[in-house]
């Protein structure tokens, strides 16, 4: 074991500790926080845009979108600034995006965002991708990016933990082949995850949300990629040690000796022996991270709302995707759930907020609505079906999407607006 995954041993084992310790006191819904206070049921309605980062290349684009968002009666932004591992705003960790390379360098997209819409009356919630760091059909090449930079924190798929665990993550041959699989599996995983597991991972991620939080008066921060890939993951050489180095004080002398010898020709030896307890080790991973990521936020930003993207159903996502968003919802770790209820039908996308609603406590729902898929007609029996769940606001996936949908550009944001805006403010 490499003096690396020592120090990440022992600083997931401490970090258990701290995660069980906070799970202790977290056991009952907290009080809502001035930000949330403002966003929830009663309140003015959130009507939200998901911006997805090809919009923020351009102060052109930028003032496009708060123009036509101000008149198609939307009030809240939510700008994909973190989009794979890189930054569409002034960042000291992360590389620059290279879809702005035709920029200046002056040119700060988020902090022009933040300006205009603040100016137009529209609240900016940065949109960070969370563990989903690189495509794998264009995989990063910029030595300073994350993925370059640290291979061994990204996740592994169970496929491949035999065949990695013989590669050194420093070789160029471990983030190839961890790649090769990935795109050649692309229409079930997105692309390359970095993992919660190893402390060292989670650190780096807090220094970035920090650094962006820090820097730029935003009004939320919206989290997205919170998840694992499927439960098939992660299976990395990291992950792996950190599990067995947690369960190895609670095994017998003689499964100690056992396990650890098989360990030679199996790598998946401890998790094979504690199915259950591994898969509840990596989500807890995963809600230490949020839990941090919560404290960051409240420490630099104290009035900014924290919101996520979730599967709808959460059940499923606690097993499928090892994403216990009600439980953050429960404890208070996150201010506003917002369902990425992407059913074409209205029973569907009804359904849906049921079982949303029903999972988060009490805490606000915006409900994401996947009009890239919707006629003009359909999103708005949509927008009705959301209010009629009693969801505090509705967000539109995506603004760039419906921008396209129809021409001339914009006429799909404009032909919804009576639907958005009539009926959308309770007393």
């Amino acid at each position: 074991m490499t003096h690396l995954r020592r120090a990440i041993t022992i600083g997931v084992v401490l970090a258990a500790c701290v995660g069980l310790a906070a799970s202790a006191r977290s056991t009952l819904p907290q009080a809502p926080t001035p930000a949330q206070a403002d966003q929830s049921p009663g309140r003015k309605e959130v009507r939200g845009l998901w911006v997805i980062r090809s919009t923020l290349t351009s102060p052109a684009r930028i003032d496009e979108l708060v123009r036509t968002a101000v008149g198609a009666g939307y009030n809240t932004l939510l700008v994909q600034v973190r989009g794979r591992g890189d930054a569409y705003y002034q960042s000291a960790l992360e590389p620059r995006a290279a879809e702005l390379s035709g920029q200046p360098a002056t040119f700060d997209p988020l902090a022009l965002t933040i300006e205009r819409a603040h100016a137009a009356g529209l609240t900016v919630h940065a949109w960070f991708n969370v563990n989903l760091v690189a495509g794998a059909a264009t995989p990063p090449r910029d030595k300073a990016h994350i993925a370059v930079r640290e291979p061994g924190w990204l996740m592994v798929p169970r496929q491949m933990a035999g065949t990695l665990s013989r590669v050194r993550p420093t070789s160029p041959a471990y983030l190839t082949q961890l790649t090769r699989w990935t795109r050649d599996r692309s229409d079930s995983v997105e692309g390359l995850f970095l993992s919660p597991i190893p402390e060292a991972s989670q650190q780096y991620t807090l220094s970035v949300v920090r650094d962006l939080m820090a820097r730029y008066a935003l009004d939320g921060l919206h989290l997205d990629y919170i998840r694992y890939p499927t439960n098939d993951f992660d299976y990395s050489a990291a992950a792996l040690d950190a599990f067995r180095a947690q369960h190895a004080v609670l095994a017998s002398a003689a499964d100690r000796a056992r396990l650890d010898a098989m360990l030679k020709r199996d790598p998946l030896a401890w998790t094979s022996f504690y199915p259950q307890q591994f898969e509840n080790f990596r989500r807890e991973r995963l809600n230490l991270l949020v839990e941090r990521i919560r404290g960051v936020v409240r420490g630099t930003r104290p009035d900014a709302v924290l919101s996520a993207a979730v599967v709808p159903v959460a059940d499923d996502a606690r097993r499928l995707k090892l994403q216990d968003w009600s439980l953050w919802a429960r404890t208070g770790l996150i201010d506003v759930v917002c369902p990425m209820a992407y059913a074409t039908t209205v029973e569907g996308f009804t359904q849906q907020m049921t079982e949303t609603k029903a999972g988060a406590f009490g805490r606000p729902v915006w409900a994401g609505i996947g009009a890239w898929r919707l006629s003009v007609a359909h999103t708005a029996e949509h927008i009705r079906a959301a209010r009629r769940s009693d969801a505090a606001g509705v967000l539109m996936f995506s603004y760039d999407g419906l921008m396209a949908a129809t021409a001339p550009r914009g006429r799909y944001l404009t032909q919804l607006r009576p639907a958005l805006v009539e009926g959308g403010d309770r007393p």
